[in-house]
């Protein structure tokens, strides 16, 4: 699941057209959190989680469960 996590949530970050400065702007959070979340070094709680939903358009089920199809 955590590499599902990484992946969900850069693609996610990158759809909604949004640099990781960008991003870490609007959650109101450092660039290092959202670098640390994609790299799956630290996670966001459920509050951070439900911001990210709704920064990038998406539900919170769509960066815990989809995945990567080559």
């Amino acid at each position: 699941m955590t590499e599902t996590l990484k992946i969900s949530l850069r693609a996610a970050r990158v759809n909604a057209g949004l640099t990781i400065t960008e991003a870490a702007e609007k959650l109101n959070v450092n660039r290092s959190t959202i670098i640390n979340w994609e790299k799956n070094r630290t996670y966001p709680t459920v509050e951070q989680m439900t911001r990210l939903s709704t920064l990038y358009g998406i539900s919170s089920d769509y960066i815990f469960f989809s995945r990567k199809y080559t």
